[in-house]
């Protein structure tokens, strides 16, 4: 799945495939299953109750986007740091946030059918 999402003002394309998990274990040295979840709960908990997201909820979404980046062939350093690094300014986490989870979401539904045994 590919979208492309406004960061920076710039449009950049993100894209979420299978080796995404694999390639977010490697570098990170965790589980990108479950670190979505919990940036899931944090932006909706944070939405619904008008507070700012955690830090260790900021650093998962910015690593996050980086591999959807780096996945998508954007030229966004060898890692976060460096991708944060370049950027002009800040850019709004909750704008660019929910497409980034949408993409996610879009990811993990499946096209294959199920096979059945008769």
């Amino acid at each position: 799945m590919e979208k492309i999402v406004k960061v920076d003002g710039k449009e950049l394309r993100m894209v979420a495939n299978a080796l995404i998990p694999r390639m977010y274990r490697n570098i990170y040295g965790s589980d990108i299953m479950l670190d979505m979840q919990e940036l899931t709960n944090a932006f909706v908990d944070s939405t619904k109750n008008d507070t700012p997201l955690p830090p260790k909820v900021l650093t998962i979404f910015e690593n996050v986007a980086w591999c959807f980046l780096k996945q998508g062939g954007e030229n966004v350093g060898a890692n976060a740091d460096e991708w944060l690094a370049s950027l002009d300014g800040l850019f709004s986490v909750y704008e660019a946030l929910p497409q980034i989870l949408e993409l996610w979401q879009l990811n993990l539904k499946t096209t294959a059918k199920p096979c059945r045994e008769e």
